[in-house]
């Protein structure tokens, strides 16, 4: 009887134990959690501290999933791999046996030097629901809270406790908000929309120097505060895998397959370097569905079957104070807009096909252009000029409305 060993206990762990189950019913698998708790959707702690949900709520699966799955759930902090002896060390010396590993082991905060941090007495990462717990025990109607980081942390950071304190103040070295995902254009309506809510933002600022309640930032000015959230970024926790000699880049470096280069090591999730189908590169893909797939991927294959992982694509969908934001894909392309009472839109084309998109406002049916970018679609087989007003399958063709959804057309 075959023994699988997961590391982490989040979404691409819950993937790789029923990816496992699809094939193998009767082989043990033990999972390795850091967090003291089941596994839980992280994306809602926002919501937990907006009053939008509770604990109950936030389960990723039911009480009875590690039992119905024939799981062992090991609390603990696994700290090296042995890839000959096939044994995983945790950091109170238990040595756990495997024959196929899977290293989901998600990603960390990444907080730059910064002189004076130290000083600060209440300053918190917003990454975990302990985090979210330990915030909420700080917060009064009268906090200031300085947040470093306009990025999607930072953000629902913000709209979860800006009804809870006195102000919100969001810095970034970066110009505009979310950085990362939207182009100056869409940032600028999403900011105006935050600001329109009490956010306060310091952008092209960031702070250098702290005392204790103070931030002293590159520009200058001085920020007061009560409360310091940390959410410049994240790193991929992929040291176990690189210290016992696996591939690793951005972070552990895995085929379509999610194997490493390790024999009988897998990746998923957050920790993993995987294939980008939208720009045909490999890069950490570090959003939800895209980790279930990827363990899922991984538990098939290391139970034996034959599964591949090779439409994963960047994609986000977010809202702010009731604004939805979706985007998807590569937006490197050239730019098309749509602009409604409804919202803005965004495509970005290349060599006749869909790259990327950007949604602001109206998100409904945007599985369609998901699809299209997905699927690499040529823009001259389907009414582009109709798709970009109104999403809807009529764009395609009868035949292949009958090959994507059945029936009759």
């Amino acid at each position: 009887m075959k023994k699988y060993l997961i590391i982490g206990n989040g979404t691409a762990a819950v993937g790789c134990v029923e990816g496992i189950r699809t094939v193998d019913r009767e082989g043990g698998i033990t999972v390795v959690s850091g967090e003291g708790r089941p596994v839980y959707s992280r994306p809602l702690i926002s919501y937990y501290l907006e009053g939008k949900t509770d604990a109950e709520r936030m389960k990723y699966r039911p009480d009875s999933f590690y039992e119905d799955n024939g799981c062992r759930l090991v609390y603990g902090t696994a700290v090296s791999i042995d890839p000959e002896g096939k044994t995983v060390a945790l950091e109170d010396g238990t040595v756990l046996p495997y024959d196929e590993l899977c290293v989901a082991a998600g990603s960390r905060p990444f907080v730059p030097p910064m002189e004076g941090l130290d000083k600060v007495k209440n300053k918190f990462g917003f990454m975990t629901f302990d985090d979210a717990l330990s915030l909420e025990s700080a917060l009064t109607k009268e906090s200031r809270v300085l947040i470093v980081g306009a990025g999607l942390i930072g953000l629902k950071c913000a709209e979860g406790i800006k009804n809870r304190v006195g102000s919100v103040t969001v810095c970034d070295l970066a110009d505009r908000v979310l950085s990362s995902i939207l182009d100056a254009g869409c940032a600028a309506t999403v900011q105006r929309h935050l600001e329109a809510n009490g956010i306060r933002f310091l952008l092209g600022d960031t702070a250098v120097r702290f005392e204790e309640n103070s931030a002293f930032m590159k520009s200058g000015k001085t920020v007061e505060f009560d409360i310091l959230v940390l959410a410049v970024g994240v790193r991929a926790n992929a040291e176990l895998v690189k210290n016992a000699g696996g591939n690793t880049g951005r972070g552990i470096s895995v085929d379509v397959k999610m194997r490493t280069s390790l024999p009988s090591v897998y990746a998923a999730g957050d920790c993993a370097e995987g294939f980008d189908a939208s720009t045909g590169t490999k890069r950490v893909l570090a959003i939800l569905p895209n980790a279930y797939m990827q363990g899922r991927t991984a538990g098939i294959n290391m139970a034996g079957g034959d599964a591949v992982f090779d439409s994963a694509i960047p994609m986000n969908s977010i809202g702010f104070f009731g604004l939805h934001v979706m985007t998807a894909g590569s937006c490197d392309g050239e730019m098309t807009e749509e602009k409604t009472d409804e919202g803005l839109k965004r495509f970005f084309t290349r060599n006749g096909r869909l790259t990327g998109f950007m949604l602001i406002g109206n998100t409904d049916r945007a599985g369609i252009y998901t699809s299209l970018v997905r699927e690499k679609t040529p823009l001259d087989s389907i009414d582009f000029e109709l798709t970009k007003k109104m999403a809807s399958s009529l764009i395609f063709s009868p035949e292949i409305r009958r090959k994507k959804f059945g029936g009759v057309v």
